[in-house]
């Protein structure tokens, strides 16, 4: 669980939190549309998931990438 709270408590992460976070108390006092709201929102969280798919991703390559030298040897 420790691990969990660690790796959600980055630069991304945060930024991600606070975005939303700012973004609906815009559009609950109506500074901005909720269409607007929609818009901001799903491009924040299509970043924030595309980057830790991508992070996952580059980790499992590189997990693999080591397991093939072995077997090279």
């Amino acid at each position: 669980m420790g691990k969990k709270l660690t790796k959600l408590i980055d630069v991304k992460s945060i930024v991600t939190f606070i975005l939303t976070g700012v973004f609906a108390y815009l559009s609950v006092t109506g500074v901005v549309s909720g269409q607007e709201f929609l818009s901001v929102f799903i491009m924040i969280i299509s970043f924030y998931f595309g980057t830790q798919t991508g992070k996952r991703e580059a980790e499992e390559n590189k997990k693999e990438d080591g397991a093939d030298e072995g077997n090279d040897r």
